[in-house]
C-alpha cells in the first residue's frame, strides 16, 4: 500500500483513540464502515458497466425490442405497474446528465436519539403486500438488478463528485453518523477546499444579482488521488461578534450557500414593484409554450345499444326469473385464505333469502304502525371484503324491498383514516340502520357493556344483522312488489375526493338497468359464462360486474377476496385455469402480483380467458403492467387481445372499455405523448427516444348508448380542440345522476352543456364530467391521461400525482422505500400549489442511503417533468394512513402532513428552488438628502416626529428632595426629618416580611459599610466597588454605604450556586471590566467565590479584595463624603443586552437626581405610598426602582424578589393585594410566571380573598417592543379578581437612558395601533384595521417621562424624520447616562451614541441615539397638561433587525408566526447567517414530531413573511437563552449554533 494510504489509515486509528471528540461519537458500525471506506480503494475493484448508455448507442424502442427487453430482465425485483423500461433509462438518463450539473445537498444532521428510533428495532417489518386499490408491493426475492448495484456504486462518486467540484472521490462527504450530529464524516472537507475571500459581504442568495458571489478556488485535484480526510482543520469562520468558530454547522451552511448561488431554472420574469401591496411575481406565459392547433373536436358516439328480446325489465326481475327458473345454477364462489371455495351461493339462495331480507327490513325494524324503514329510505350496508355472499343477499334485499342500498367501508377503529366523512355521508342521507353479516357484527369494537359505539361523526345506527338464522320467515302470502325500471334511486355509490370528503353518487333503477345491458353488449357476456372477480365487489367496477351484471346474465362469479391476494398473489390466475373462466375482473396490481410471484408455478393456462378487464385502464401507468403481463404469459395461452382496460367514474359509471376482438392481428392504440406538451394540455406526439415521454393505452370505445365529448377543465365547458387534453363527459342513460344532498356541485358535474367555439350547446341533453383528463383519438379510440382529482397545476402547468409517482418510483436503486406506499399531492403555498412527495422507508436504510436516493429523486422530477419538488418526506414503515383496501389514503396524508403530524424520518425541502414568485427584492434608492425629505413632509403636511414630556421647569410641587444635589442628602435628610418612617419592606417566598428598613437604620448601615471600605478595603474616593448580593436590603445598605464612602458601587447579579459554570463567567468579567477595586457580598457568596466550583470556571486568584458586609465594624466614619459636582460618577449599570454585548452606562449624580424625580412625578410618589415591586434589581430601571426611589420620594418599597416566584407563584400577587398596592412594577418573565402557573388557580386565589381592583398601574419594565399577546392575557386572566385591563401597561428603557417612557397615573390609557407588517419592511407606518390582513398589532410604551424629548430619525442620514417613517428614536433628557464605560475606550461608538446631532433642522441639541426602531403618533386623547397626547410605539432593537431581500424584518415577528404554526412550537428564536435565515424552534414533544415542523415552519414563513428559510433547528426546551429581562439572546443563540453547542434534536438545511 502506498505510504500515503498507511499515514492516513494509521491517522484515522490514533484520532479515534485519542481524540474521539473530533470524530463525533462514531459508534463501532461507523468506525468500521470510514476503515473500510479508506482501504476500499486499495482492493481490487469488479468491472463495471456504465450504467448511462451514451445517446448514440441507445436503439428506438419499438414494441418488439421492447418485449425483448422485457424477457431480458429479472422481471421480481421491480414493480412492473409505475414502470416503463422507457422512463427508466429516460430517468436515468437524465440522472447522468446531472453529473455534469454538481448539485451538492447539505446532509440534515440529526441527534443520536433519532436515529436509533427510526432503525430496525422501532418497527415491525411492514406487511409489504399491502399493496393499495393502485399500487402495491409484494414479498417477492428482491435482488438488486445489475442496475441497482451499478446505480450505488456511481451514487458514491456522484454525490463526491458534487461536492468537490472535481473528479477526486472522497471519504462520503455528507452523511450523518447514526452517532450524534454526525462530525465522524466531516462535512468540514468541503470548507477546507473552499476558499473564501470577501467576508464582509456574504452572498445574499435570494437575489440573483453576481455581484455577491462567493469566490470558489478548487483544488485541480487529479483523478486518482484521494483527499486525504480533515478533521476539525475547516476554514476558521468567525460569529457576529468575530470569534472564530471550527465548525460543521459554518461548513454546511456554506455549502449551501454556494448551492443556493447557482442560478435558479427559471428565469424571473418582469416584477411588479408596488411598496405595498408586494404583488407577488405572478407567472407570465411563456411565449415558445405549445397551443392546440387542432380543429374543434366532434362529439363521439358509442354503438346503439341493442335491446334483446329476453332482456329483464328490472335487475330483480332478472333475479326472480334466475332464482326460480335454475334455483340450482351457481351465482357466487366465495373463498377462504388457503384459496379453497369457502361456500357457493345458488340462484335460489340468493332469491329466497333476498326476500327473506326485504321482508324483515320492512316489517320487523320498528312497530307495526311505526315501520323504521319505508321503501325509498337509504340503508348502509357494512360488510368485510372476504364476504361477498353476505353483501350480495343484503343489497337484492334492499332492491326489492325498495330501500336505498349505501355500501361503505367497515369501521375497524373509531378513528380509521376518512371514517368521519363517511359518517358524514350517513348523516346527510338519513341513514339510521345499518345492515351487516354476524361476524361482521361481532368484529366491531364494542363499549364495556357490549354496545357498538358510535364512531366519530356518525348517525345513532341500528345494526341489523342479515344472516337467516336470525330473521322471521316471511309469510307465505307475502310477495316483494317487482315493478320494471324507473327513475327511483336504485343504490348509492360513495366517492371519496380529493380533500377527503365524502359523496353519495345516487343511480337510478334505469341507469342501473341500462349500464348492466351495456356492458353486457360490449363485454358479450352470455348466460353462464364464469368471471373471476379480484375487485371490491361494493363499488365500481367490482359492483358493475360481479354483482349486477353477473345476474343480469345469470353468470357465476368467482370472488377473490383481498386476504387471500395477499396471501396468495397468483391465486386469481389459479382460479381462471380451475373454472375455466372466461372473464377476470382484475387492477394492473394484481397484475403485477402475478408476475412477481409466477416463477413458481408450472400448469398455468390462460388459453380460456376471453376478456381480462384491467379496470384501472384510466392510469395512464397501468399499460406497463398490461405489457409485462402479455409478456410474460403470452406463452401460457393469453392472447394480447383479452387484455381490455377500462376507465370508469363513480359518475359516470364505465366510460369506455375496450371490447374483445377475435382478430389478434388489429393491435391495440398507443399514443407516445410529450410530458412537457401534457403540461400545457396539447398533445404533441414523440418519439420514445426522447426523455420526458408519457406512453398512453387506449381504454377502448366509447360505451354504447352513450355520446362523449372532452372540454376544457377549467372555465366554461368548451369543446377541447383535436390536439387538446381535456376532461371527458358523456350524454348517457347509464350513469349517476346527483351527489346525494348536494343540488349545487351537482349542477356543476352531472348537468353540463358543452358549449362550440361559438357559444352554442352542442345538445340538448345535459353531460356528465367524467373526472378524467383525456382525448379521443383516431378511429374513435378513448385516450385518458390523468384524473382531475390527481392534477397539480404549478405556475400554470398541470402536472398528474402518477406521472410524479413513476418518475419516483424509477429513480434506481429503490431499495430504501416501499414501491406502491407513495403519495404524491400539492399544498398551496404562497399562492401556488407546490408539489409534496412522502414515501415509506425501509427499516433497514440508512440516514444516508435514503438522503442520497431522496435528493435523485430531486434532480429526476426535475429534468423529466421540469417542476421542482416542495417537500419529499420519508415516514418510516407502515405508518401513512391506508385505505379499506391498502393503498395509501391520500387526503388523510395530506392532512397529517399539513397539521404536523405525520412524523417523517427524513425530510429534504426545496423552497429556494421551487418557490419563484417571491416579490422583488428591494432596491434601495439612491438616499434622498435629509434637508429633501424635511420638505417633502412640510408639503405633504406630515409632522416631524417629535414629542415630549411635561416640561420639569413649569412643574410646581413641594418636592423637599429637590434642594439636595445628591441622593446620599436625601438619605442624611430623611434619617433626621422621619427617621423611622418605613422605606423597604422585603418579602419571603411565604409573603411574611423577611426584613425592614428605616429611613434611620438604613443610614446607619450605609455608615458602617463606609467605614469598613475606608479602613478595611483601604478605598480612595472614586474607586470602583462591585456589589455581588441576591435581591434584598443587603444590597441597598452596600449601595449608600459605597456612596457614603465615595466609591462608585456597580450592582452585580450573584453567581448561581447549581451552576456556577456558566454564571460565575459573566460576574468575574463584569468585576474585571468595571475595573473594582473591591468586591463586596455576604458570607455564603463570599464562600462560594472561593469554592473549588469556582476553581473550575474562572482564575479565583485574581478577584480583587471580597468584603464580607454580614461583620460590620461597630463605628461611625469621621465625615460623610460629599461630591465637589453633580457631573461626577455616582453609579455604573451594566447590562447585557438583547443582541449579547455587555455594556456599562456612566450615572452622573446630576442625572440620578432627575432621574429620581422624573418617575416621581409621572408615578405621583409621596412618603404615604406604598409601591410592590418585582424585579430583578442589577441593572435599568429595576435597580433606580429596587435602590433609589424610596430614598428620594420617601414611599415604602415592598420588595419581592422575582426568584421567589419559582416557589410560590402567586406571590407578587398576594403581596399587591394584601398592602393594598396602587402601584406595582414587575418584567415579563413574573407576568409570564404568574399567566402560565397561575391560570387554573383564579378561583382558589379569589376565596383566598384576593383583590387586586385597587391597582391602578402595573407596568412591565422591559427594553423592547411591548409584548401584547402576553399582557393581553394576563390582564384577561386577573379580570375577573378585580384587575382593571387598563392598568397593565410597559415601559420603554435602553443602554443610553433607563427609562424613557413609563405609564403614570394621571395620563391618558395605553393605546393600541394596527400596522401593515409589509409597509414595516420598508421602513413606513401605514395604519390598518384591526384583523386585516398582514397586521401587527404594536401598543404604545407607556407615557414620555417628565423632562425627556424624543425625536425619530433616519439611523443612516441622521436626518428626522415624518410621522409615518419608522425610524431610530432619538433622546433627549437630564437623566441620560453620560456614555459608556469601557476598558477600551472606543470613542467613536461613544460619541456617536451619547452625542449625536441631526444632519438637518435642529443641529444644535445633543441627542442621544436608542439604538431602537420605533415611532411617533398623535391621538386623539390629550394629555394631563391639555395637550394632544404623542404616543411612542418602540418596533424593534436596530442590531436584531435583520436585512433580507432588501427589507428590514424584526425576529420577534417571525418567531410569532412560526411560535403559531405547531402546537409542540414553545419557543423561538430566528437570526441570520450569511443571508441565510436560520430558525430555531424549541420543541415541546417527542422528537419523533421534530421533522413535523420543518415544512410547517417554512410555509408559515413564506406565507407571512415571503422570506425563504435557509436553515430549520429543532432543538429541546430551555436551550433559547434568555436574560433576566426575559429577553432573547439571539446572538448568542446564534454563536452556540455555529459553534455546534446547541445539541439540537434536528437541522434541515433547506434548499
Amino acid at each position: 500500500l502506498p505510504l500515503s494510504f498507511v499515514c492516513e489509515l494509521l491517522f484515522f486509528e490514533t484520532v479515534l483513540i485519542f481524540f474521539p471528540f473530533f470524530a463525533g461519537d462514531i459508534t463501532q458500525k461507523g468506525y468500521e464502515k470510514k476503515r473500510s471506506k479508506l482501504i476500499g480503494a486499495y482492493l481490487p475493484q469488479p468491472p463495471r458497466v456504465d450504467q448511462a448508455l451514451p445517446q448514440e448507442r441507445r436503439t428506438p424502442v419499438t414494441p418488439s425490442s421492447a418485449s425483448r427487453y422485457h424477457r431480458r430482465r429479472s422481471s421480481g425485483s421491480r414493480d412492473e405497474r409505475y414502470r416503463s423500461d422507457v422512463h427508466t433509462e429516460a430517468v436515468q438518463a437524465a440522472l447522468a446528465k446531472h453529473k455534469e450539473r454538481k448539485m451538492a445537498v447539505p446532509m440534515p444532521s440529526k441527534r443520536r436519539s433519532l436515529v436509533v428510533q427510526t432503525s430496525m428495532d422501532a418497527y415491525t417489518p411492514p406487511d409489504t403486500s399491502s399493496g393499495s386499490e393502485d399500487e402495491g408491493s409484494v414479498q417477492g426475492d428482491s435482488q438488486g438488478t445489475p442496475t441497482s448495484s451499478q446505480g450505488s456504486i456511481n451514487m458514491e462518486h456522484w454525490i463526491s463528485q458534487a461536492i468537490h467540484g472535481s473528479t477526486t472521490s472522497t471519504t462520503s462527504s455528507s452523511s450523518t453518523q447514526s452517532g450524534g450530529s454526525g462530525a465522524a464524516h466531516r462535512l468540514a472537507d468541503v470548507m477546507a477546499q473552499t476558499h473564501i475571500e470577501n467576508h464582509s459581504a456574504p452572498p445574499d442568495v435570494t437575489t440573483y444579482t453576481s455581484e455577491h458571489s462567493i469566490q470558489v478556488e478548487r483544488p485541480q485535484g487529479s483523478t486518482t488521488s484521494r483527499t486525504a480526510p480533515k478533521y476539525g482543520n475547516a476554514e476558521l469562520m468567525e460569529t457576529g461578534d468575530g470569534v472564530p468558530v471550527s465548525s460543521r454547522v459554518s461548513a454546511k451552511i456554506q455549502q449551501l450557500v454556494n448551492t443556493l448561488k447557482r442560478p435558479k431554472r427559471p428565469p424571473l420574469r418582469e416584477f411588479f414593484v408596488d411598496d405595498f401591496e408586494e404583488l407577488l411575481e405572478v407567472q407570465q406565459p411563456d411565449p415558445n409554450q405549445p397551443k392546440p392547433e387542432g380543429a374543434q373536436m366532434l362529439a363521439m358516439r358509442g354503438e346503439q345499444l341493442g335491446v334483446v328480446t329476453n332482456w329483464p325489465p328490472s335487475l330483480e326481475a332478472a333475479l326472480q326469473r334466475w332464482g326460480t327458473i335454475s334455483p340450482k345454477a351457481p351465482c357466487l364462489t366465495t373463498m377462504d385464505t388457503n384459496g379453497k371455495p369457502l361456500y357457493i351461493l345458488t340462484y335460489g339462495k340468493l332469491w329466497t333469502r333476498s326476500m327473506k331480507v326485504a321482508y324483515n327490513i320492512l316489517h320487523k325494524l320498528g312497530t307495526k304502525q311505526e315501520p323504521m324503514v319505508r321503501p325509498g329510505d337509504r340503508v348502509a350496508l357494512v360488510f368485510p371484503n372476504n364476504d361477498p355472499a353476505a353483501f350480495m343477499v343484503a343489497f337484492y334485499g334492499c332492491l326489492l324491498a325498495e330501500v336505498v342500498p349505501v355500501p361503505i367501508e367497515v369501521p375497524l377503529t373509531r378513528k380509521d383514516a376518512g371514517s368521519q366523512q363517511i359518517g358524514f355521508l350517513l348523516g346527510s342521507c338519513g341513514v339510521t340502520v345499518a345492515l351487516t353479516s354476524d361476524a361482521c357484527h361481532k368484529g366491531l369494537p364494542k363499549s364495556p357493556t357490549g354496545e357498538i359505539p358510535q364512531f366519530k361523526g356518525w348517525p345513532k345506527l341500528l345494526w341489523f344483522v342479515t344472516e337467516s338464522k336470525h330473521l322471521s320467515k316471511p309469510p307465505r302470502d307475502w310477495f316483494p312488489h317487482i315493478k320494471d325500471a324507473n327513475n327511483d334511486t336504485a343504490y348509492i355509490e360513495y366517492k371519496t375526493c380529493k380533500d377527503g370528503s365524502v359523496l353519495g353518487v345516487t343511480v337510478t333503477r334505469i341507469a342501473l338497468l341500462t349500464h348492466c345491458q351495456a356492458l353486457t353488449q360490449a363485454c358479450s357476456y352470455t348466460e353462464a359464462e364464469t368471471i373471476v372477480n379480484v375487485l371490491d365487489f361494493k363499488k365500481d367496477v367490482g359492483l358493475w360486474h360481479g354483482i349486477l351484471t353477473s345476474v343480469m346474465n345469470m353468470m357465476h362469479v368467482i370472488s377473490i377476496p383481498y386476504s387471500l391476494m395477499k396471501v396468495n398473489p397468483l391465486s386469481w390466475i389459479q382460479k381462471v385455469c380451475q373454472y375455466k373462466a372466461k372473464v377476470a375482473c382484475v387492477k394492473s396490481r394484481d397484475m403485477h402480483w402475478a408476475l412477481v410471484a409466477h416463477r413458481d408455478q408450472r400448469d398455468v393456462n390462460l388459453s380460456s380467458l376471453r376478456m381480462l378487464i384491467v379496470a384501472d385502464g384510466a392510469n395512464p401507468w397501468s399499460i406497463s403492467s398490461c405489457d409485462a403481463f402479455l409478456n410474460v404469459f403470452q406463452s401460457k395461452g393469453l392472447r394480447q387481445e383479452v387484455i381490455c382496460p377500462c376507465a370508469s367514474s363513480p359518475e359516470a359509471l364505465t366510460v369506455a372499455i375496450r371490447r374483445p376482438t377475435d382478430d389478434s392481428n388489429q393491435p391495440p392504440g398507443r399514443g407516445v405523448l410529450s410530458m412537457h406538451g401534457l403540461t400545457y394540455g396539447v398533445i404533441r406526439v414523440d418519439s420514445e427516444e426522447k426523455l420526458s415521454v408519457l406512453t398512453v393505452q387506449d381504454v377502448g370505445l366509447v360505451m354504447p348508448g352513450a355520446i362523449m365529448c372532452s372540454v376544457k377543465p377549467d372555465g366554461i365547458p368548451q369543446l377541447c380542440r383535436t390536439d387538446e387534453i381535456g376532461e371527458l363527459c358523456v350524454c348517457a342513460v347509464a350513469t349517476g345522476t346527483s351527489y346525494y344532498g348536494l343540488s349545487g356541485m351537482t349542477k356543476n358535474t352531472f348537468e353540463v352543456f358543452p358549449m362550440t367555439s361559438s357559444g352554442a350547446p352542442i345538445s340538448e341533453y345535459p353531460f356528465i364530467r367524467t373526472g378524467l383528463l383525456g382525448f379521443v383519438g383516431p378511429g374513435g379510440l378513448v385516450f385518458v391521461v390523468g384524473k382531475m382529482d390527481g392534477l397539480m397545476v404549478v405556475s400554470g402547468r398541470r402536472h398528474n400525482a402518477d406521472d410524479i409517482v413513476a418518475t419516483a418510483l424509477a429513480v434506481e436503486p429503490m431499495k430504501f422505500v416501499y414501491r406502491g406506499r407513495i403519495a404524491v399531492f400539492s399544498v398551496t403555498v404562497l399562492h401556488d400549489e407546490r408539489i409534496v412527495i412522502v414515501a415509506e422507508q425501509r427499516p433497514d436504510s440508512t440516514e444516508e442511503d435514503s438522503f442520497q436516493w431522496m435528493s435523485r429523486v430531486l434532480q429526476a422530477i426535475d429534468s423529466i417533468h421540469q417542476v421542482g419538488v416542495y417537500c419529499l418526506a420519508l415516514v418510516p414503515a407502515n405508518t401513512l394512513p391506508k385505505t379499506p383496501l391498502g393503498g395509501i389514503h391520500l387526503s388523510e396524508t395530506k392532512q397529517l402532513f399539513l397539521e404536523g403530524s405525520l412524523h417523517p424520518c427524513n425530510v429534504l425541502m426545496c423552497p429556494h428552488t421551487c418557490v419563484t414568485n417571491l416579490p422583488k427584492p428591494r432596491q434601495k434608492q439612491p438616499e434622498i438628502g435629509p434637508a429633501s425629505v424635511m420638505v417633502g413632509n412640510l408639503v405633504s403636511g406630515k409632522r416631524i416626529a417629535q414629542a415630549s414630556g411635561r416640561d420639569l421647569g413649569q412643574i410646581e410641587d413641594n418636592d423637599q428632595a429637590r434642594k439636595f444635589l445628591f441622593l446620599s442628602e436625601v438619605l442624611q435628610w430623611r434619617a433626621q426629618t422621619t427617621p423611622d418612617h418605613v422605606l423597604y419592606t422585603l418579602l419571603n417566598c411565604r409573603g411574611t416580611i423577611a426584613n425592614s428598613l428605616t429611613c434611620v437604620q438604613l443610614h446607619k448601615r450605609a455608615e458602617k459599610i463606609a467605614v469598613m471600605l475606608m479602613e478595611r478595603g483601604h478605598l480612595q474616593d472614586g474607586d470602583h466597588v462591585a456589589l455581588v448580593y441576591p435581591p434584598g436590603i443587603d444590597l441597598i445598605a452596600a449601595f449608600y454605604g459605597c456612596l457614603y464612602a465615595g466609591c462608585v458601587p456597580i450592582t452585580v447579579r450573584p453567581p448561581h450556586p447549581q451552576n456556577i459554570a456558566t454564571t460565575l463567567p459573566t460576574v468575574k468579567m463584569i468585576v474585571e471590566v468595571s475595573r473594582s477595586a473591591c468586591l463586596m457580598t455576604t458570607q455564603l457568596i463570599c464562600k462560594l467565590l472561593r469554592s473549588r466550583e469556582a476553581a473550575a470556571a474562572v482564575d479565583v486568584r485574581t478577584w480583587p479584595l471580597i468584603l464580607d458586609t454580614d461583620d460590620l465594624p461597630k463605628k461611625r466614619p469621621a465625615q460623610i463624603y460629599k461630591p465637589s459636582n453633580p457631573d461626577t460618577l455616582a453609579y455604573l449599570d451594566f447590562s447585557v443586552s438583547t443582541t449579547g454585548m455587555l455594556a456599562g452606562v456612566k450615572m452622573s449624580h446630576a442625572a440620578t437626581s432627575a432621574f429620581c424625580r422624573s418617575i416621581k412625578l409621572q408615578c405621583e410618589l409621596y412618603p404615604s405610598r406604598e409601591v410592590a415591586i418585582c424585579l430583578d434589581p442589577y441593572c435599568g430601571l429595576g435597580f433606580v426602582l429596587w435602590c433609589l426611589c424610596s430614598v428620594y420620594s420617601g414611599h415604602q418599597s415592598i420588595l419581592i424578589p422575582p426568584s421567589e416566584l419559582e416557589t410560590n407563584p402567586a406571590l407578587w400577587l398576594l403581596a399587591v393585594s394584601q398592602y393594598k398596592v396602587r402601584d406595582t412594577f414587575c418584567s415579563y418573565s413574573v407576568m409570564e410566571l404568574c399567566t402560565k402557573g397561575l391560570g387554573s388557580q383564579t378561583e382558589s386565589l379569589k376565596a383566598r380573598g384576593l383583590d387586586l381592583s385597587r391597582v391602578r398601574t402595573c407596568v412591565v419594565v422591559a427594553e423592547e417592543r411591548p409584548r401584547i399577546a402576553l399582557t393581553q392575557s394576563f390582564s384577561k386572566l386577573f379580570k375577573d379578581l378585580g384587575l382593571h385591563p387598563r392598568a397593565v401597561s410597559t415601559s420603554f428603557g435602553c443602554r443610553v437612558n433607563l427609562a424613557i417612557c413609563l405609564q403614570g397615573t394621571s395620563g391618558p390609557d395605553p393605546t393600541t395601533v394596527y400596522v401593515d407588517m409589509r409597509a414595516l419592511r420598508h421602513d413606513r407606518v401605514r395604519l390598518v384595521e384591526r384583523g386585516s390582513p398582514h397586521s401587527l398589532p404594536l401598543m404604545e410604551s407607556g407615557k414620555i417621562l417628565p423632562g425627556v424629548r424624543i425625536i425619530i430619525a433616519n439611523p443612516e442620514t441622521k436626518g428626522p424624520l415624518g410621522d409615518s417613517h419608522l425610524g431610530e428614536i432619538w433622546v433627549h433628557s437630564a437623566h441620560n447616562a453620560s456614555g459608556y464605560f469601557t476598558i477600551y475606550g472606543d470613542e467613536s461608538l461613544q460619541s456617536d451614541h451619547f452625542n449625536s446631532r441631526l444632519s438637518f433642522g435642529d443641529t444644535q441639541t445633543i441627542w442621544a441615539r436608542t439604538g431602537y426602531l420605533g415611532f411617533l403618533r398623535r391621538t386623539e386623547l390629550t394629555d394631563a397638561n391639555g395637550e394632544r397626547h404623542d404616543a411612542l410605539y418602540v418596533v424593534g432593537a436596530l442590531d436584531e433587525a435583520m436585512e433580507l431581500r432588501g427589507m428590514r424584518y424584526h425576529p420577534i415577528d417571525i418567531e410569532t408566526s412560526v411560535i403559531r404554526a405547531h402546537k409542540s412550537v414553545t419557543e423561538c428564536a430566528v437570526f441570520t447567517w450569511t443571508n441565510l435565515l436560520v430558525v430555531v424552534v424549541e420543541l415541546d414533544g417527542s422528537e419523533q414530531e421534530a421533522l413535523d415542523l420543518v415544512p410547517l415552519v417554512t410555509n408559515v414563513v413564506l406565507e407571512e413573511h415571503y422570506l425563504i428559510v435557509g436553515v430549520v433547528v429543532v432543538v429541546d426546551i430551555g436551550v433559547i437563552p434568555i436574560n433576566s429581562r426575559g429577553e432573547k439572546q439571539r446572538m448568542h443563540l446564534r454563536d452556540g449554533f455555529l459553534a455546534d453547542q446547541l445539541d439540537p434534536i434536528y437541522v434541515a438545511y433547506n434548499m
